[in-house]
């Protein structure tokens, strides 16, 4: 039978494949990433470091520490070993009668340090009344409202139509939190305290006053420190799940291995081989505070000031103000 032009009555394959498309037309899509590429000559970009440090050192930071914990731990003398000056409620506030109030009440102290051209506005809150109490049943709530409070008023300068250039910043950085020295295991207060406040700030454990324990004693402590942390699922900093890098992750396991931190404060000097040093003198002999071989406070020390300082910053703006602020949005939206 006879056909059209270009029509045949044998059955022709049809390839399951797309036309091929010119490489010149292929279009960018997406997942095209950033390309790296090799510099011919000096553009000058690491200078960007030197600008953030004289802007730093022009404009000084903020940092907010919160300490908690049972009367008679040495809290305000561990922050003022922290920050080598008289930082503390009790210090800014000399000869008044110390007593122990019915209820937990925080109270704030600032003061501006400054260190070889940089300034740092320090605010030091203090949470007197907190477990001392023969019921401490909700003794963690005026803390936690205190906290949310700092992410309120951070938020509500955040969403104004004309906002400050520099929103103070009053959120709460890190909470150092003081566990009593009984050398057996967390007590029900402390692990709910950990397990409510963990969620909302950075909370690093410190085992207070490590001198009244014997070697074997303080690894044991910390040892069941440690493992209660673990069986409850409470997070204390630095959290796991934020680690950056491999680099970041592998100093942070080392930290996490210490924590809680076996301390001893001590805001005197005395004299040690020819050399003053800060120390409680005891009638055995000085401990040394910042003797790694006597107590951990260096590494206190170094994970708040140090080495972690900025990541505690970033840690509550990213995360912990984050979700404090998704949530209230959230709540602004319902109908």
């Amino acid at each position: 039978l006879p056909t059209r032009a270009g029509s045949s009555l044998e059955p022709q394959e049809h390839s399951m494949e797309p036309p091929a498309v010119p490489e010149e037309e292929m279009p960018l899509t997406a997942a095209s990433g950033p390309v790296g590429c090799q510099l011919f000559g000096y553009v000058g970009i690491e200078a960007v470091l030197d600008q953030m440090k004289i802007k730093t050192m022009k404009t000084g930071f903020e940092f907010n520490i919160m300490v908690v914990g049972q009367s008679g731990l040495g809290k305000s003398t561990m922050v003022n070993t922290l920050f080598k000056s008289k930082v503390s409620r009790k210090a800014s506030q000399p000869g008044q009668e110390e007593r122990i109030p019915k209820t937990v009440q925080l109270q704030s102290v600032t003061h501006v340090i400054e260190e070889k051209g940089v300034k740092m506005k320090l605010t030091v809150t203090d949470t007197p009344g907190f477990g001392d109490q023969i019921n401490n049943e909700n003794c963690w709530d005026p803390i936690i409202k205190y906290i949310n409070e700092q992410y309120e008023r951070y938020l509500r300068e955040e969403i104004l139509i004309t906002r400050k250039r520099k929103i103070p910043d009053t959120r709460v950085h890190g909470c150092v939190y003081f566990v009593p020295p009984t050398g057996h295991w967390l007590r029900p207060l402390d692990l709910e305290f950990m397990r409510r406040l963990s969620k909302i700030v950075n909370v690093v454990p410190v085992i207070a006053k490590a001198d009244t324990l014997t070697l074997e004693e303080r690894a044991e402590f910390k040892q069941r420190i440690q493992e209660d942390l673990k069986t409850h699922a409470i997070s204390v900093y630095p959290q796991e799940d934020f680690d950056q890098d491999p680099d970041d992750r592998a100093l942070n396991d080392r930290i996490r291995e210490k924590i809680p931190f076996a301390v001893v404060g001590a805001d005197q000097e005395h004299q040690v081989n020819g050399k003053r040093v800060l120390g409680r003198k005891t009638k055995w002999g000085i401990i040394e505070v910042e003797n790694p071989a006597h107590c951990e406070f260096p590494l206190l020390r170094d994970l708040l000031i140090r080495s972690h300082l900025q990541d505690l910053k970033d840690i509550t703006h990213n995360v912990h103000y984050e979700s404090y602020r998704v949530r209230r949005l959230n709540e602004s939206n319902r109908p």
